[in-house]
C-alpha cells in the first residue's frame, strides 16, 4: 500500500516540473533593429522576387531613354529639323527628369518608396503613349518632357531593392541589375529595326510602352521597405513585412521585440549639406553629373557617328540635302536625312551589349577594391577610350572602341548607384538619390549638344571635352570621405 501511495507524489512532482516557465524566456525581449532582421533573415526567395520586380525598372526606363537615340533620325527626316531641334528632344527629356527627380526624392522620404514607384510608372505610361499621336514637333517635344518627368521616380526601384538587401550581397545584387537595363537596351533597337521600317516609329512608341503597364501589376508582390515604415513610427507594418519574408525565405526572425527611433525630420535638403555631408554630397553631385555626360554622350554619339558617317571625319563638315514631296512639287530643306540601315542596327546592338561586358569584373572590383578605388579606375579608363574614338580606324575598330566604352560607362553608373544608396542614411537616403538622379541630368542634358551638334563640326574638341570630364570625376572619386564597402546601412545620420 505504501508503494502505491508514493506513485501519484511522483506523477504530481514531475508535472511540476514541466510546468515551470523556461529560464531563456528572459531572453525573448531582447530589442532588434530592421536591420538586425535583414541580416538575419538572409538572402534567399524574396529578394530573387524583388531582384526580378524591382530589376525590371530597368528595362522599362532603358527603352524610354533609348527611344528617342533610334526615332531621332526618323523625326529629323518626317519634320525636317536642323541638329539643335534633335538635340533639343533628348535635352528636355532630361529637364523633366531633373525637374522631377528631386520632387519624387522628397516625397519617397515622407510618404514611402512604393507609391512613389507606382505614381512614376503610371505617369510614364500614360505620356508615353500619347507620345504616339504627336501632331507637331512641339507637342512631341512636351510630351517626352512629361515622360522624362516619370522615368525619374523609378529610382525609387533600387532604393526599395537596396533597403531589403543583406549587406554582403548588395555589392553582388545590385551590379547585376545592369542586366535588365541591358535588355531595355537590346529590346528597343531589335524592335526599331523591325518597326520603323514597316509600320512606323508611332508604333514603336506605343510597343514600347506595354512592359511598363505590365510591370505595374507585379508591384503588389513587393512590399513598401521596412527601413521607410520604422522611421515613420510604422512599426507593426515594419514587423509583417519581414516576418512575410523569412516565412518567403523560410527563415527564422530575430527573438526579441523590433525597435526603432521615430524619426520626426526626414526628407530635408540641408542635411544634405550639413557639415556631415556637404563634402560627400558635392562630391557626389559632380560625379553623378560626369557619369551622366560621359554615358548619354556614347549613346549619342555612337547613334551620329553611324547616322553621319564621322568615322575618320570624313563627313564631319557636309551636310546632306532633304528632298520632301508634297504633292507634285519638292521641298529642299539644309538639313541632314539618314535613316538607320539594318547594319547602323547591329552595331549599336553590338555597341549596346558592352554593357554587360565588363559586369563581372566590376563587380570583383566593388567588393574587393571597395567602391572608391573601382569608381576612380573606369572612370580613367572611361577618359582613355574616348580619347581612342578619335583614331581613324576601320568599322570593326569603331564598333570594338564603343563596346568598351559603353562597357566602361555602365560599371560608372553601378558603382555610383550602390554608392549613393549606401552613403546616405534612411533619413534621407531618397532625396540624395533624387538630387543626385536631378543634377545628374544637367550633364545628360549637355550631352546632345556635343554629341549631335559640336561633334558634327569638331569631333577631336568633343572627345576631348568629355574625356575631360571623366579626368575630373576619377579624382572626384578616388577621394570620396567615405568607403562604404561592407557598412551597414545607416538610419539615422
Amino acid at each position: 500500500m505504501e508503494g502505491k501511495q508514493k506513485e501519484p507524489v511522483a506523477i504530481i512532482s514531475l508535472r511540476k516540473l514541466s510546468l515551470r516557465p523556461p529560464e531563456p524566456q528572459q531572453r525573448e525581449m531582447k530589442p532588434f533593429t530592421v536591420e538586425d532582421a535583414v541580416e538575419t533573415v538572409g538572402f534567399g526567395r524574396f529578394h530573387i522576387l524583388l531582384f526580378l520586380i524591382m530589376g525590371s525598372t530597368g528595362v522599362v526606363e532603358a527603352m524610354e531613354i533609348m527611344l528617342i537615340a533610334v526615332v531621332s533620325p526618323v523625326i529629323r527626316c518626317e519634320w525636317q529639323l536642323e541638329n539643335w531641334q534633335v538635340a533639343f528632344v533628348t535635352t528636355m527629356v532630361f529637364f523633366g527628369y531633373m525637374m522631377s527627380s528631386i520632387l519624387f526624392g522628397l516625397l519617397a522620404d515622407r510618404y514611402g518608396r512604393w507609391k512613389i514607384l507606382l505614381i512614376s510608372f503610371l505617369w510614364g505610361a500614360y505620356f508615353s503613349l500619347l507620345t504616339s499621336f504627336s501632331p507637331s514637333y512641339i507637342w512631341f517635344v512636351f510630351l517626352r518632357t512629361m515622360v522624362g518627368c516619370g522615368v525619374s521616380g523609378h529610382a525609387q526601384g533600387l532604393i526599395i531593392m537596396t533597403e531589403f538587401l543583406p549587406t554582403k550581397f548588395r555589392g553582388y545584387m545590385l551590379p547585376l541589375s545592369q542586366v535588365f537595363w541591358l535588355a531595355g537596351s537590346l529590346l528597343i533597337i531589335s524592335l526599331a529595326s523591325v518597326v520603323i521600317p514597316t509600320i512606323g516609329w508611332r508604333w514603336l512608341i506605343r510597343i514600347a510602352s506595354i512592359p511598363g503597364i505590365v510591370l505595374v501589376m507585379a508591384f503588389k508582390f513587393i512590399p513598401e521597405s521596412a527601413r521607410f515604415n520604422v522611421s515613420t513610427g510604422n512599426t507593426e507594418a515594419a514587423l509583417s513585412t519581414l516576418e512575410r519574408i523569412a516565412k518567403v525565405n523560410r527563415s527564422v526572425m530575430p527573438q526579441g521585440q523590433l525597435v526603432e527611433p521615430i524619426l520626426e525630420k526626414r526628407g530635408r535638403f540641408a542635411d544634405l549639406l550639413s557639415g556631415t555631408y556637404l563634402r560627400t554630397t558635392l562630391q557626389i553631385w559632380v560625379i553623378w553629373l560626369g557619369i551622366s555626360f560621359a554615358y548619354y554622350g556614347v549613346i549619342l554619339a555612337s547613334a551620329e557617328l553611324l547616322e553621319r558617317d564621322l568615322v575618320c571625319g570624313s563627313k564631319s563638315k557636309s551636310e546632306s540635302e532633304v528632298v520632301a514631296t508634297v504633292g507634285d512639287s519638292e521641298s529642299h530643306s539644309p538639313c541632314h536625312c539618314h535613316l538607320f540601315a539594318p547594319s547602323d542596327y547591329r552595331t549599336m546592338i553590338i555597341s549596346t551589349a558592352g554593357e554587360i561586358a565588363l559586369n563581372p569584373l566590376n563587380i570583383l572590383g566593388i567588393n574587393f577594391l571597395g567602391r572608391r578605388l573601382s569608381l576612380s579606375i573606369t572612370m580613367g579608363c572611361t577618359a582613355l577610350f574616348f580619347l581612342l574614338l578619335n583614331i581613324c580606324t576601320s568599322s570593326a575598330g569603331l564598333i570594338g572602341f564603343l563596346f568598351m566604352l559603353r562597357a566602361l560607362v555602365a560599371a560608372n553608373f553601378n558603382t555610383i548607384y550602390i554608392y549613393t544608396a549606401e552613403v546616405y542614411p534612411t533619413t534621407m537616403r531618397a532625396l540624395g538619390m533624387g538630387t543626385s538622379g536631378s543634377l545628374c541630368r544637367i550633364g545628360a542634358m549637355v550631352a546632345p549638344f556635343i554629341s549631335q551638334v559640336l561633334m558634327s563640326a569638331s569631333v577631336l574638341g568633343a572627345l576631348c571635352l568629355f574625356s575631360s570630364v571623366c579626368v575630373v570625376c576619377a579624382i572626384s572619386a578616388l577621394t570620396l570621405p567615405v568607403e562604404t564597402k561592407g557598412r551597414a546601412l545607416q538610419q539615422i545620420k
